[in-house]
């Protein structure tokens, strides 16, 4: 499926589909999974220094819910329309058992044309460099920097970090981009009112991706136990998000430039809305939440559904890449259509 190929900076991805890392990327089985089901990259479960990140691990629950908020099985028959609300945490294994575990991966996805990526989410930036370092020093081919995961309020105090200032985030870029040879992808996070300034800052500080963006903060009341479910807030993601991510990627095309990669995660489901979020400016997408709730096997439909997609367009994923970002207008640039609006509201009499 050359078709498919798609660049994130010096890197060429077989396709953009990329098994972002959750749950489902801890044990060995899964991570071989995702590669064995073609995807174009392969992120593991991040890891940090933090002993209070791994507990928050063990501390974890999970709800999938439907459009009426109940609770809906797992499993391969779940709606694409069911969301998930949860609270997460690291890797469980310490930093070189995880190393090692990322090493013996990359061997397997070298194998399939895949690209192994290690995820270290910020804690202490002295020790994400030589964490950094040891991941580039192990011969990995690109790193992770996640600094936009949705819990740092939440977490107990330094566990991880939420980035949500410009001068913070070229900051820390530059603190790893400086110091490596590798290619690093910065991910940000969606909690900000302006994701752009932080994909800018991150891109200007020299890393070759920009990662839009990480999932928002929620709460839902439990009507029969009147408190929230899963006891506090959590991580709230689900098809209703790809609007928003796409808003985004539009929004950092037009303020970086159509020269920097940009990966879209948060709200994808499958191969329509990876093709919809490459128009909106992303070079490859991010699922998880998709092969979490229904299994690995969404990663080669969401291929196959984009590469038709393709296909029935005559045209290569590398040709999607902000069709829809550069010829989005301003809403003072679209035309005036009179009493349009009239045709939208409802009965006035009953």
């Amino acid at each position: 499926m050359a078709r498919l190929e798609t660049r994130i900076g010096q890197l060429c991805l077989k396709n953009p589909v990329i098994a972002a890392p959750a749950e489902h990327m801890i044990a060995d089985g899964g991570i071989r999974a995702a590669i064995e089901a073609g995807a174009g990259a392969v992120v593991m479960k991040s890891t940090n220094e933090s002993a209070a990140a791994k507990a928050q691990l063990r501390a974890a629950e999970y709800v999938a819910l439907d459009a009426h908020w109940s609770p809906v099985p797992w499993g391969p028959q779940a709606d694409p329309a069911t969301v998930i609300l949860s609270r997460s945490g690291l890797h469980p294994l310490g930093f070189e058992d995880w190393l090692a575990q990322c090493v013996a991966h990359d061997k397997i996805a070298r194998e399939h044309d895949c690209l192994l990526v290690p995820s270290l989410i910020l804690a202490d930036l002295e020790q994400a460099i030589g964490m950094a370092l040891a991941v580039q020093e192990a011969g990995l081919r690109v790193l992770e920097f996640n600094i936009g995961t949705p819990y740092a309020r939440e977490a107990a105090e330094g566990a991880v970090t939420t980035e949500t200032v410009g001068a913070r985030v070229a900051m820390l870029t530059s603190a790893l981009t400086e110091r490596l040879e590798i290619p690093v992808w910065v991910k940000l996070t969606g909690q900000s009112n302006d994701v752009p300034q932080l994909a800018r800052a991150a891109i200007e500080a020299g890393a070759q991706s920009a990662i839009v963006a990480g999932r928002l903060l929620g709460m839902l009341p439990d009507l029969t136990t009147q408190e929230p479910m899963l006891g506090t807030s959590g991580g709230f993601g689900g098809f209703w998000n790809l609007p928003l991510t796409c808003h985004w990627l539009a929004l950092c095309r037009a303020a970086i430039g159509p020269g920097a990669a940009l990966i879209g995660i948060n709200g994808i489901t499958g191969g329509h809305d990876i093709a919809r979020a490459m128009l909106a400016g992303a070079s490859a997408t991010g699922l998880a939440s998709a092969i979490m709730l229904r299994g690995f096997d969404v990663i080669e439909e969401s291929i196959e559904t984009l590469d038709a997609y393709c296909q029935a367009k005559g045209m290569t994923a590398a040709d999607l890449i902000g069709r829809a970002a550069d010829a989005r207008k301003s809403f003072a640039e679209m035309p005036e259509l009179d009493a349009h609006w009239t045709k939208f509201v409802p009965p006035q009499s009953r």
